[in-house]
């Protein structure tokens, strides 16, 4: 059985989690405080290498392992998230690169969004 879809992944983490009875423990703050510390770990692996070294992390094993370990938690809790609060992450991730396109034009410097040219605020968030 071959569940490697957005809506399958979501149903697994909702049938592991109903299964321990986690569901109250899966409120979106919680859930977004889980992402994060994962987050953390994920950069962790990174933190004391440099460019070169973090450019060939997955050649060693262990780390490798490591890496993808941490990419599963951070994507099951976004996923739950995502679930709880009735995001569509594709969706969502979607419309980001539609206004992303707008806001930073091919051709432009890179960290200067449109709004930020046009106002002067280089410290615009995404």
């Amino acid at each position: 059985m071959s569940e490697l879809d957005v809506a399958g992944l979501q149903r697994r983490l909702a049938e592991f989690a109903a299964s321990r009875e986690w569901q109250p423990y899966h409120t979106p703050k919680n859930l977004a405080a889980a992402l994060s510390v994962e987050a953390a770990e994920l950069l962790e692996i990174f933190q004391w290498l440099t460019p070169e070294q973090a450019d060939r992390v997955m050649e060693d094993p262990d780390a490798a392992h490591r890496v993808a370990d941490e990419v599963a938690d951070v994507l099951a809790y976004l996923l739950q998230f995502c679930e709880v609060l009735g995001v569509d992450p594709l969706a969502a991730l979607s419309a980001k690169i539609d206004r992303n396109e707008l806001r930073f034009p091919v051709g432009r410097p890179p960290g200067r969004s449109a709004r930020a040219t046009e106002t002067g605020d280089r410290h615009s968030s995404e």
